[in-house]
């Protein structure tokens, strides 16, 4: 038997659609800036990014996950 499909609220209930949601209300303004560093992260790599930018491999590394989870949570809630 297979498991039932899994419903909007099994994809809301995760920490990452909660950082996403929490970033989106208290920064709305910034979406689209950390939404492009996150995908320069991807291209460039986190060392890349890190020394390009200035910024601690740790710094940069938040801001990828940051901008992962407000990619999750818009397409989730289908603001975009």
């Amino acid at each position: 038997m297979s498991d039932p499909a899994p419903t909007l609220p099994d994809y809301t209930d995760t920490s990452l659609y909660s950082l996403g949601a929490y970033f989106a209300d208290r920064h709305p303004d910034l979406l689209d800036d950390v939404i492009a560093q996150s995908e320069e992260i991807e291209k460039r790599g986190l060392t890349g990014y890190a020394a390009r930018e200035k910024v601690s491999v740790e710094q940069a590394f938040q801001t990828l996950i940051t901008g992962l989870a407000v990619r999750y949570f818009k397409a989730v809630a289908g603001s975009g």
